[in-house]
């Protein structure tokens, strides 16, 4: 699971955003966002400071789910992180 959490922490930093980001709590986050959900696509905002929240497009399937895109929106510019 560490490579998935490094991989997370680079796809963010490689679309150019350079604030603090930890793999690892983002794929907790969103585990227990989509805990109990159906089927589907989806959106959910999480806040990280007053200015910054991260935007996770997320896609739920039976037994797992995919993370396709993370957008970082902070007061100057939004950031894009493609996973797929």
């Amino acid at each position: 699971m560490e490579e998935f959490y490094q991989a997370i922490e680079q796809t963010i930093h490689a679309a150019g955003y350079e604030g603090n980001v930890d793999g690892e709590s983002i794929y907790n986050e969103i585990c227990d966002e989509i805990e109990g959900k159906e089927e589907g696509a989806y959106v959910f905002m999480s806040k990280k400071t007053d200015d910054t929240f991260f935007e996770y497009r997320i896609e739920i399937f039976e037994e797992q789910f995919n993370l396709s895109a993370i957008y970082i929106h902070t007061p100057h510019q939004v950031y894009f992180a493609c996973f797929d």
